[in-house]
């Protein structure tokens, strides 16, 4: 006796070789509450388009709770004068805040 493993596209049942599939992690969508893997065949990941010029931001509230929004950058650069520029000042997300030095201060 025999045991056979095969893999199929979650999307259209497809069979397919290890070396064909692709994995696409669904973030975000109203029907689930957290992140989902599908195993789909690299032929049918192509299908999967940039909508264009995005813009995704985590908007962190003072109670703690946070939420992910893509929108386009167009509505995303109205919301500032000069977004570019505002962008390049703010401080990072990672290190040292901008115009802070190591050290103790005796130096």
């Amino acid at each position: 006796m025999a045991i056979v493993s095969r893999k199929v596209s979650d999307l259209t049942g497809q069979e397919g070789t290890d070396a064909e599939f692709a994995t696409v992690v669904v973030r975000q969508h109203p029907s689930i509450d957290q992140p989902k893997a599908l195993d789909v065949l690299a032929t049918e990941a192509e299908q999967f388009k940039e909508i264009g010029d995005l813009v995704v931001i985590e908007v962190s509230m003072p109670n703690g709770s946070k939420r992910d929004v893509a929108m386009k950058r167009a509505d995303f650069d109205k919301l500032a004068p000069d977004m570019s520029e505002v962008l390049k000042n703010a401080r990072g997300t990672r290190g040292r805040v901008p115009g802070t030095r190591v050290g103790n201060g005796n130096g």
